[in-house]
């Protein structure tokens, strides 16, 4: 296969897939080290991507039995790969290094307050459903930065959302979180920032509150996903102790939002039938019961179901209107649970759900698959 072989749909696929599952597990999936000179827009999310990892991951989606081209099968370059890119249409931006391993120069307090300031109202639009452009936004603040180039923006925008998730607000779309690098500028500039723009915080509750309803029939057949690859804890060590200077954890407020919680049961509940139903197990798919709904929520799951061989299925359920990566709270006897039933056990985290819900499925103890941070404690005097 020639790179002239390749074609723009294949290329967007490859996008999608690096935006979905993340750079770090993207590029160690089709074998790539990291872009050291060109990266690739997405044209939708407008964030970078290192353009010879996608060109090869692309040639897997020309064709059903097509495979990706390993780094060893081309060079990179403006002669090759940027070439390529470019004829699709699309664009390639030189920014030097991505990798957060890169020695950079740290941001002053005033490129940190204005980049933080764009992203706060970028997050308020998309919060109220408004369009913006994050590449137009990007450019705008180039000029008002020291020498920064626009990937290293896109970086420290993923700094911020880093931050955003710890201090439990929304984030925006299309930016994982990435290290916390300058972690406590960061903490203290989101909290003087969010005194200057009021309308993200009603934006935040407005979303967080909305109640929800059970959704819509949805195409069953791809509304599972892989889940995301859990990332490494790198960056700076946090202190000891530090004040939150929030009055409220939206991803908190948001779990305890009933109808979306119960939404969500119901879309797995009914994502269980379907799926015994095209096994063949009439008998079974009938027998699917939404325990939290006829038991209460004390069970430690939500949903039982069953394997083809007639084996239990106990699913606890967890959704957000948000992305994969947001957040979310277990209780210890979840936890307890998920210990005891081992296997049996399926935490499904249902994301999207207010504009086209998905979910991905991890099984067994859920602390193999997450970190758990503690949130609140029992007092008691005996």
């Amino acid at each position: 296969m020639r790179l002239s072989h390749l074609n723009r749909a294949a290329v967007m696929q490859a996008l999608d897939e690096f935006e979905r599952i993340g750079r770090d597990a993207f590029l160690l999936k089709y074998g790539f080290g990291p872009a050291r000179d060109y990266f690739v827009r997405h044209p939708v999310t407008g964030s970078l991507c290192d353009s010879k990892a996608v060109v090869g991951a692309a040639f897997a989606f020309l064709a059903p039995q097509a495979e990706a081209l390993p780094a060893s099968a081309f060079s990179g370059g403006v002669a090759t790969v940027v070439k390529t890119l470019r004829q699709l249409d699309f664009e390639v931006v030189s920014a030097g290094p991505m990798s957060p391993d890169t020695p950079r120069r740290e941001w002053s307090r005033r490129e940190v307050e204005l980049l933080v300031a764009d992203y706060l109202q970028m997050l308020t639009m998309e919060l109220t459903g408004q369009a913006y452009n994050k590449s137009a936004r990007r450019k705008a603040l180039l000029p008002l930065l020291e020498g920064r180039t626009e990937a290293s923006i896109e970086f420290k925008r993923r700094n911020v959302s880093a931050v955003m998730n710890e201090l439990g607000l929304p984030r925006i779309r299309g930016y994982l979180p990435a290290d916390n690098v300058q972690s406590e500028m960061l903490l203290d500039v989101i909290a003087e920032q969010l005194q200057l723009q009021p309308d993200l915080e009603l934006a935040a509750e407005a979303a967080v509150d909305r109640p929800a309803t059970v959704a819509e029939k949805t195409d069953f057949g791809h509304a599972q996903c892989e889940p995301p690859r859990r990332q490494l804890r790198t960056g700076e060590s946090a202190p000891a102790y530090r004040r939150r200077p929030f009055r409220r954890d939206y991803l908190e407020r948001e779990a305890r939002n009933r109808t979306l919680g119960r939404a969500g049961e119901e879309f797995i509940v009914d994502y269980e039938r379907w799926r015994l139903l095209r096994l063949g197990l009439g008998q079974l798919a009938d027998k699917v019961d939404h325990v939290a709904k006829t038991y209460g929520d004390g069970l430690g799951y939500d949903v039982l179901s069953f394997e083809a061989d007639g084996q239990h299925r106990y699913i606890e359920v967890k959704t957000t209107a948000f992305s994969e990566e947001t957040p979310f709270f277990v209780t210890s006897n979840e936890l307890r649970f998920a210990r005891e039933a081992l296997t049996q056990f399926k935490l499904c985290r249902v994301f999207d759900f207010r504009a086209a819900p998905r979910f991905f499925e991890l099984a067994g103890p859920i602390e193999q698959h997450f970190y758990l941070d503690p949130a609140t404690y029992k007092a008691s005097l005996q």
